[in-house]
């Protein structure tokens, strides 16, 4: 089973990687009342990863700001993350989560099978635990953080967003 727009998720739970250099299981319940982004990448130490990553790192007051919660999803172990935080990417914000057994990737839609690893995919997921938004790249490109955060935006206006809507503008 995959998830689709308009699912409501399980309450999945996994090891993962906190700021604080623990590493302990995070369950989505505990985020329910929240907005959740969930953003998944392929690997620790490569080049694209680390780009993504330090840049929802340095939005993620913005996001707090907007009442959501960042959880970063990869198929590389929790002490893989952990020492790339020591050694090369810095310190991150929010959890990543290890998903070693690949139960999450595969449950959003975005593992590649035959290689183990995740696809750049970013989900939204309001206060009721419900995807509301859905981006997946190849793993060559890179997603916009700011567009994440301007689609979270959308939907907490409510009402109808034109295109290129931007916060402090009118709904339709």
């Amino acid at each position: 089973m995959s998830i689709k727009i308009g699912s409501t998720l399980p309450d999945f739970q996994a090891q993962a990687y906190y700021p604080n250099g623990e590493i302990k299981t995070l369950k989505l319940s505990d985020y329910k009342g929240k907005w959740v982004v969930v953003f998944f990448y392929p690997l620790d130490f490569t080049f694209v990863c680390p780009t993504e990553i330090q840049g929802f790192n340095k939005q993620t007051d913005v996001f707090s700001k907007a009442h959501a919660q960042l959880i970063a999803v990869s198929t590389d172990s929790c002490y893989s993350h952990k020492a790339w935080v020591a050694n090369g990417l810095g310190k991150v914000e929010f959890p990543i989560i290890g998903d070693t057994n690949h139960e999450i990737s595969r449950l959003f839609g975005v593992l590649i099978e035959e290689k183990g690893i995740a696809l750049r995919g970013t989900f939204l997921i309001n206060p009721e635990g419900r995807v509301v938004s859905s981006t997946v790249n190849e793993l060559s490109v890179g997603r916009s953080v700011d567009e994440t955060l301007r689609t979270l935006n959308a939907f907490q206006a409510g009402g109808l967003t034109p295109c290129e809507w931007k916060p402090g503008q009118k709904t339709l």
